[in-house]
């Protein structure tokens, strides 16, 4: 994920910004954190989307995706 998951400077939401990645790789089923009260600041769901679409170079979602069964037989 590189540098991926820092989006902007002073954008709250950093650990379920994390969550939301994890998510989209299906090594997640949601973005909760411990804090029920830390979520998405506003607009980081579309940043993440953006960062997405103009730098499919930064996140490993293929890896992950080569390698998710064989992790996840290990449980």
């Amino acid at each position: 994920m590189q540098h991926f998951l820092i989006l902007r400077i002073n954008l709250p939401g950093c650990i379920p910004g994390i969550h939301e990645v994890l998510r989209r790789q299906g090594l997640l089923q949601g973005i909760w954190c411990l804090n029920p009260h830390e979520t998405l600041s506003p607009g980081q769901m579309e940043e993440i989307d953006r960062m997405y679409r103009n730098y499919p170079h930064l996140h490993d979602d293929e890896f992950v995706a080569a390698h998710l069964t064989e992790w996840l037989e290990d449980q």
